[in-house]
């Protein structure tokens, strides 16, 4: 297996960032340009970070953390907010994990 956990991109409410791992700089632009909008609407509507990373069997999280004083932090819309996403970006989240397992796990895809 590759590692237990590899970060693909994520955003940061409080510093106002967004972060694509350099290991997937290989990805075609517009996906690179989609992640980034999803990833920074989402902190801009809930507040928070979200970070999309691979666990070791090359599932991808959307993962979500606030700081603990962070009364602006909506923690049921962020929950909404997850479903949706992947609602509707269920297509590009499935085509991420078959990315991931093939090139990065060397798994066949037969």
């Amino acid at each position: 297996m590759y590692q237990e956990r590899v970060v693909l991109c994520g955003a940061n409410a409080y510093e106002q960032k967004y972060y694509l791992n350099e290991d997937f700089k290989a990805l075609p632009s517009q996906i690179q340009d989609e992640l980034k909008i999803m990833c920074v609407l989402f902190t801009e509507d809930v507040g928070g970070i979200l970070t999309l990373a691979y666990d070791e069997n090359g599932e991808l999280m959307l993962e979500v953390s606030a700081d603990e004083g962070d009364l602006l932090y909506d923690e049921i819309g962020s929950e909404l907010k997850i479903r949706q996403i992947q609602r509707e970006k269920e297509e590009l989240l499935r085509a991420l994990e078959l990315y991931y397992r093939v090139f990065f796990l060397g798994e066949d895809m037969e």
